[in-house]
């Protein structure tokens, strides 16, 4: 809790009274070393202190009667311009440091000239509080921004959070706030007491660019360790610049770190453990990135990181930050892509946190038509404004160069681009031309795009997208959004509701297989089963599917092996590797005494090798997003409920087949582009995966035409199965 005064000695003069009440908009002005006639007066002020002197030169300074004011006057050129002051507290221990208000400002103005036109993308190395030496003494660097402020001050417990000991500087028009501190070290606790220069309120802050929290519930910036971490993954990082990841397998991991496993105790795993039991098992179901659910420190464990406060800062509930970077770098080490769920889109109302920074609609708009999500209970960033906008861009390029991260998933990218989006009429503002679409968001994304990919190549930036907006992973300069990829929720909604159908009635929705592949390739498209369908009485992934248990599971693997052969790069949640049965649940463990059961491990099994098949057949990858990669086969046997299409690259062609209806299809003949002997690669309906066995490992071709071509196979199209094929 600040101590911020509220009263003072009313004999004082004006500017010290100002100093007593915490009010005073330049403390440097009155506090430090000033001249005075031909010599020279310091002036402290030092809450509840006995006595002060200045142990450079041997000299008491004077009490000012009546307050906690000490002086001293005399010859300038007896005093070193960077000073100590002495002075014994009221526990009566002796304390000495430097004084902070004799040092001139440490901030470049050119940081300041940029943060201000909002270009500065590496904002998080002056902002915020770092180790610093000014004129050969070490302290802490703390800077915030917050132009709508009469004063802000430093607090933490190396000052008993008094809000009168170290007033800050404020830099000019900038609204930029700076004060280094002597003496200062890693680790120590702070937070920023902003008072509103229009109300007189006073507002307790945690620093917007802290890279280190308390676990919550506490809420205060612990300073940092100057940057020293040694990164191992150089091999990594070269190859990911010449990436052609348009045309190499991506399949995505996606955890929740909180509860994909836990200490027995019910405790958080660590960084170190993560690394320790996360990586080898993702390595070994053969997954090419992990996509962690946000990091960014946050309050509330059920916001699962997406109503962020430290934009900065790996949460502190897993670790330390310089642990969460080796945990990306072993993930590196061991070949695997580090993507973080990053959410620009909105922020909470916490009172500690960015809401109302400095008594004003700082980071969000003022109008809550503008400002506010009614849904969620957020705020809206105000991308409008350059500093804001900065915030968020230098925090994208944090991640990617302080944590090498590869790449950032964008949050809510829907709620960003419309000014109407989940609003009912009347509650929203149209831009300037009149429509819906918000024309900040739109070059905030675009300027996020283009700056992440242009300093740092091969990292992806993936657009949760719901809408029909055009050219979401389309370069800017013909009009795009930039992004590397899209989640195609199209075709994951789609896919879903076909599969929750009773298969005697999916002949009549048929075409909601066919019909993403209207568009499949009009974006760069990922295919997305995310957290998000397994959570407020969505079902399970297992539970999402019809029929008893044995369909349940057949339908799942065969729902697996249709996504892992359908064009796209492939994302999955958690605990749908192996048919979780009950829905996720971000406060517990997931259920992994479910792999002691065959069906469960059947599954496991299964998403292992679709993930080796996809990564060791080119043409399953080569062409996610490219039409040349795709051809039906036959698309129209709604009857059967049966759809079949070839996956090419160059000269290789995959065969995929799959009947979506619990009857064994004997005799199905089916059209293939060349003579030969065709081998089973893959069929969901294996003993290996928990099926009945169903189905050919070898078939010939016959000269006859069918669906096009030339040559046919005549198959044993197994149960609720897919099959993968290849032509020896």
């Amino acid at each position: 809790m600040s101590k911020t005064a509220t009263t003072a000695t009313k004999t004082l003069p004006p500017d010290l009274q100002l100093i007593v009440e915490a009010r005073h908009h330049d403390p440097f002005a009155v506090l430090g070393r000033h001249p005075v006639g031909t010599g020279t007066r310091v002036l402290v002020y030092l809450p509840g202190a006995q006595s002060a002197r200045l142990p450079d030169i041997g000299a008491s300074m004077q009490r000012m009667q009546g307050s906690d004011f000490f002086s001293w006057e005399g010859a300038g050129n007896s005093l070193p311009h960077r000073y100590q002051v002495a002075w014994i507290d009221s526990a009566g221990q002796t304390q000495t440091t430097f004084d902070p208000y004799c040092f001139p400002p440490q901030l470049g103005d050119f940081d300041l000239h940029l943060f201000g036109e909002g270009r500065h993308w590496h904002a998080y190395r002056f902002m915020g509080a770092r180790a610093h030496c000014a004129d050969q003494v070490d302290g802490v660097l703390f800077s915030v921004w917050a132009p709508n402020a009469e004063r802000v001050s430093v607090v933490g417990d190396f000052n008993e959070w008094d809000g009168r000991r170290h007033p800050m500087r404020v830099r000019g028009g900038s609204g930029i706030w700076e004060l280094f501190i002597p003496g200062l070290h890693a680790g120590q606790f702070y937070k920023y007491e902003v008072r509103n220069r229009e109300y007189g309120t006073i507002h307790l802050k945690i620093d917007p660019y802290g890279r280190e929290f308390e676990r919550r519930p506490s809420t205060a910036a612990r300073i940092p360790e100057p940057d020293s971490y040694v990164w191992s993954d150089d091999a990594w990082l070269h190859t990911r610049r010449e990436h052609d990841w348009l045309h190499t397998p991506a399949s995505i991991y996606e955890v929740h770190l909180g509860s994909w496993r836990r200490n027995p105790d019910g405790g958080f795993l660590s960084y170190s453990e993560l690394a320790d039991q996360l990586i080898p098992y993702v390595k070994a179901q053969g997954f090419t990135h992990i996509e962690l659910l946000p990091v960014t420190e946050h309050p509330l464990d059920d916001s699962w990181g997406y109503q962020a406060t430290g934009y900065y800062a790996p949460t502190s509930r897993h670790g330390t930050p310089d642990e969460f970077r080796t945990f990306v770098d072993q993930c590196h080490q061991h070949g695997i892509g580090v993507i973080l769920d990053w959410a620009p889109g909105h922020f909470p109302k916490d009172t500690h946190a960015l809401a109302f920074f400095d008594g004003s609609a700082l980071y969000e708009h003022a109008d809550p038509r503008r400002g506010e999500h009614r849904d969620w209970g957020t705020l809206i960033f105000n991308y409008g404004r350059n500093e804001v906008r900065n915030f968020l861009l230098s925090s994208a390029l944090f991640w990617i160069e302080e944590c090498h991260l590869d790449g950032l998933r964008v949050d809510a990218v829907a709620s960003m681009l419309y000014l109407d989006y989940s609003r009912e009429d009347g509650d929203w503002l149209p831009n300037i031309y009149g429509g819906r679409e918000n024309l900040e968001a739109i070059d905030f994304l675009r300027q996020l795009n283009q700056v992440t990919h242009g300093q740092h190549p091969g990292t992806l930036i993936i657009a949760e997208e719901s809408t029909s907006w055009p050219q979401v992973t389309r370069p800017p300069y013909v009009g795009g959004l930039g992004f590397s990829m899209k989640w195609n929720m199209g075709w994951m909604h789609d896919t879903l509701i076909y599969m929750s159908k009773d298969p005697i009635h999916r002949h009549y929705q048929h075409d909601q297989l066919t019909f993403g592949l209207l568009y499949a390739f009009t974006e760069n498209f990922v295919l997305p089963f995310s957290h998000d369908e397994v959570v407020h009485g969505k079902r399970s992934m297992l539970h999402k599917m019809p029929g008893d248990e044995w369909q349940q599971f057949a339908n799942l693997r065969l729902l697996y092996t249709y996504m892992w052969a359908y064009p796209g790069k492939k994302l999955l949640f958690m605990g749908s590797e192996f048919g979780q049965r009950s829905e996720w649940n971000c406060n517990a463990t997931l259920e992994w005494s479910a792999l002691q059961y065959p069906p469960h491990a059947g599954v496991q099994n299964l998403i292992r090798d679709l993930n080796q098949l996809y990564r060791n057949q080119s043409a399953l990858h080569r062409y996610d997003f490219e039409s040349q990669g795709f051809e039906w086969i036959d698309c129209h046997d709604a009857a059967q409920s049966v759809i079949s299409f070839q996956r090419r690259s160059g000269q290789e062609v995959i065969i995929n087949a799959f009947n979506f209806t619990p009857v064994v299809r004997n005799g199905y003949r089916l059209g293939v582009p060349e003579a030969g002997q065709y081998r089973m690669l893959l069929n969901s309906d294996s003993t290996f995966y928990g099926g009945g066995n169903i189905g050919e490992q070898i078939v010939n071709t016959e000269p006859v035409p069918w669906m096009g071509h030339a040559q046919s196979l005549v198959l044993t199209l197994p149960p609720l199965a897919g099959m993968i094929m290849r032509r020896e």
